[in-house]
């Protein structure tokens, strides 16, 4: 899944983002209300965690303002105000859950996963559509975490099923490969890494050598774009 997450404390934030990641999901975090807004007016997520203080524009505001514009992506708040009148006020806003700090990251973990399934990533599909992710004949399952080609199963190590993921969502846009550092690895620039290239280069040797044909192309200068026929 892609996820929005807006929390700006500077150890919590992080730890968040980098479990998210290893768990699978595509994450961009914010620390900004406003910018945080401006992408999930923009951009496609599944679930958006939302605290509810920060600079800029708090979360309760950013989901009011989402909603207004009838933007119905589910969102769970993740914040220290625990009085029931604050989890009230965050459900009446159009928030699907409310979990408080300090929290298990299992938790977090689940309820996102919950929101997902129940109400389709934000999408008007069934929880088993919602799961899947496809393009031409290659799909892969978001639950079960497999990969399939022509019917094929193609065992994927995790970062090779998140690349795969980033690329599924972005098809037919090119994708730097500072952006793959950022969204697969949680990595700035870093001009002496080949971790990108050596993913794809496996990546491809899984999907598409044995088929022979091209679904990832390599744009000089620039990235990759995933364009299957």
């Amino acid at each position: 899944m892609r996820l929005l997450v807006l929390e700006d404390d500077s150890t919590l934030g992080p730890w968040i983002e980098k479990g998210l990641q290893e768990a699978g999901h595509v994450v961009d975090r914010f620390v900004d209300g406003k910018d945080a807004l401006v992408a999930a007016m923009t951009q496609p997520y599944d679930v958006l965690i939302l605290d509810r203080m920060v600079p800029g524009l708090d979360g309760l505001s950013l989901l009011k303002s989402l909603r207004q514009a009838k933007v119905q992506t589910p969102a769970l708040f993740l914040t220290a105000l625990s009085d029931v009148e604050d989890r009230v006020e965050g459900l009446s806003a159009g928030g699907d859950d409310y979990l408080t700090k300090p929290f298990a990251f299992a938790e977090l973990l689940a309820r996102v996963e919950v929101i997902a399934r129940r109400q389709g990533g934000g999408q008007a599909t069934g929880d088993n559509e919602s799961a899947v992710l496809s393009a031409g004949d290659i799909a892969i399952d978001l639950h079960k975490r497999t990969c399939k080609r022509q019917g094929q199963s193609i065992d994927l190590n995790p970062k090779e099923f998140l690349l795969l993921e980033v690329f599924l969502r972005s098809k037919g846009r090119v994708q730097t490969r500072t952006m793959l550092l950022e969204r697969v690895w949680d990595m700035s620039f870093d001009p002496t890494t080949s971790v990108v290239e050596t993913h794809i280069s496996r990546l491809r040797g899984k999907i598409e050598k044995p088929f022979g044909d091209q679904l990832i192309r390599t744009i000089r200068g620039t990235g990759y774009v995933f364009d299957p026929a």
